[in-house]
């Protein structure tokens, strides 16, 4: 009975996250990144724009996964592993079970990536997390090329893994929103 009690409890305080039918056939329509987006906006939208501890609890672990995902896509894409640790990101991308998670994705060669550029953050973490001027950064990338090849991986395979995320996404719908006509 105790158990039934905190299923419900924890079934109510997750956060309903809805995307409309249609706009999800538009998105579907535009592409891959277009479909996964619009996920990522649903849930960012659920949580009120930004995961914290207290919005995390209100999402399941293929929603945070997804959103890990993002962070990671965005800060890579734009500025490499590097930019993603100085900005604050290592401790939530390599200290939670993300890279697990994506295994349990199917998607082992993210995973291992995701473990090198962990052992890499707990090499490198301090010096790159410290505050410093623009120059200061961008002389990281110089200091610190042993983080290149992770880099050039991840954008070798970005788009094979967005494939992968989109096809995740659509064979388990229901673990990411509730489809609205």
């Amino acid at each position: 009975m105790v158990f039934h009690s905190f299923i419900r409890n924890f079934a109510a305080n997750m956060k309903e996250v809805i995307i409309k039918d249609s706009r999800l056939q538009q998105a579907a329509a535009e592409g891959m990144d277009a479909f996964v987006q619009v996920f990522v906006d649903a849930i960012r939208e659920a949580i009120g724009g930004e995961l914290t501890a207290e919005t995390m609890a209100e999402l399941n672990a293929d929603q945070i996964t997804l959103l890990a995902w993002d962070m990671l896509h965005e800060e890579v894409m734009d500025g490499g592993f590097v930019q993603l640790i100085h900005n604050g990101l290592g401790e939530f991308i390599f200290k939670n079970p993300f890279a697990k998670a994506l295994k349990l994705w199917g998607m082992r060669d993210l995973s291992k990536l995701i473990y090198e550029a962990h052992t890499l953050w707990l090499k490198h973490r301090e010096e790159i997390e410290k505050d410093c001027t623009e120059d200061e950064f961008m002389a990281l990338f110089e200091k610190f090329p042993e983080f290149d090849d992770l880099d050039d991986q991840f954008v070798e395979n970005e788009e094979q893994w967005m494939d992968d995320i989109a096809h995740y996404i659509d064979d388990h719908l229901d673990s990411f929103a509730r489809i609205q006509s």
